[in-house]
């Protein structure tokens, strides 16, 4: 996969996964921000806000399996769950040595992935930064996108989504309302995706959705809406683009609801790509929040 050095000007690291290259970003130097994309993104995502914060933190951005650098395997090698997710999240973390005083970005799927590895180890986070995600269950008074329907639910989903890369390419065109993608930056957010087997991820993310109790990813996202409220305590920024159709206001709503302590940022004309979207103002904005809210301890190795 060919990314333009200067839009992507990290060093590549592989953390071996029962026979897997799982790829992380590691830049700067201080208190750890792990920032977790979703899907159909990968690392790319956080480009902007990693070399934002790389001077004085440490910045962590893994690419799930099947996304971004990491390997794609077929679903005899790995098992495209979110539990597979949050172990692979503690894995690399526990690689890396961090085990404090962390700071969680969390945008789509990431914010699940990252409240669920919270959840587990809640004495670990120490502020969070949320950006058109979900820690719960879909709410009362959203319907399920009919899209997503289609993709999850229908033998047509693989098609498009795996045939087609209509999930990744779709997504390019229509997450971002204030500024939309350029080319380029099109290009690049499609890049992993470059055929049948790559595309697995994209997929079986949305099959994941947990819709009703028996689904696999049910019980765990259950677990975390119930126990994210202890999180009350912790500094949290919330940077919100009202016009994402799938993350609406309705998830909004329940973050504010839950943390009503909440630092909150809405922009009316925002996309599902927010950090797109609104980069220069949440570059500032987590700047801010991150100085306003220090943690008075050693830096983690």
């Amino acid at each position: 996969m060919n990314i333009d050095p200067a839009l992507y000007p990290f060093e590549h690291h592989y953390l071996d996964r029962n026979g897997l290259r799982y790829h992380y970003v590691d830049e700067g130097r201080g208190l750890p921000v792990v920032m977790l994309h979703g899907n159909p993104t990968w690392s790319f995502y956080y480009r902007n806000l990693v070399q934002e914060l790389s001077s004085d933190h440490r910045t962590i951005v893994p690419d799930h399996i099947g996304c971004g650098f990491s390997d794609k395997p077929g679903d005899d090698r790995y098992e495209y769950t979110l539990n597979s997710r949050v172990d692979d999240l503690e894995a690399l973390l526990d690689h890396l040595g961090i085990h404090r005083d962390i700071t969680l970005v969390l945008h789509d799927w990431g914010g699940m992935i990252g409240m669920a590895f919270a959840t587990r180890y809640p004495e670990r986070i120490r502020r969070l930064v949320v950006l058109n995600t979900s820690a719960f269950l879909l709410p009362p008074k959203k319907a399920f996108p009919a899209a997503l329907w289609l993709v999850r639910n229908t033998p047509l989903g693989p098609l498009l989504v795996r045939g087609f890369n209509a999930f990744s390419w779709t997504a390019a065109q229509i997450c971002c309302k204030r500024r939309p993608l350029s080319r380029v930056l099109k290009k690049a957010y499609t890049a992993p995706y470059r055929n049948w087997a790559d595309r697995i991820a994209t997929l079986r993310f949305v099959q994941d959705i947990p819709l009703a109790p028996g689904d696999p990813a049910y019980a765990i996202c259950e677990d975390v809406e119930r126990n994210a409220a202890q999180f009350r305590d912790r500094p949290m920024l919330i940077c919100w683009g009202e016009k994402d159709f799938v993350f609406s206001t309705e998830f909004l709503d329940r973050w504010t609801e839950t943390f009503p302590q909440a630092e909150v940022h809405r922009w009316p004309d925002g996309g599902h790509y927010i950090l797109e979207d609104a980069s220069d103002e949440i570059l500032k904005l987590v700047r801010q929040f991150l100085a306003e809210h220090p943690l008075e301890v050693a830096a983690a190795s």
